[in-house]
């Protein structure tokens, strides 16, 4: 698992969130999905201000995964 995706049962029910956040890593996926940018990411989701392309890299590399499985 990416160092950006965390999961604990604690946690939004255990689904994988984006770490140290409450947020799915579902709805980003969601945003990429409409074509949002990495900016338009963070202006939609302020807490996510430091994600970078690595980080979306690795989000869909996650997904990418999972799919397949």
């Amino acid at each position: 698992m990416p160092e950006i995706i965390q999961t604990n049962p604690k946690i939004m029910g255990g689904q994988p969130v984006i770490k140290g956040t409450r947020i799915p890593v579902a709805r980003v996926m969601a945003l990429i999905g409409m074509n949002y940018t990495l900016a338009k990411i963070k202006r939609e989701l302020p807490d996510l201000k430091k994600l970078t392309k690595k980080d979306i890299t690795d989000i869909l590399f996650y997904y990418q995964t999972q799919i397949a499985n």
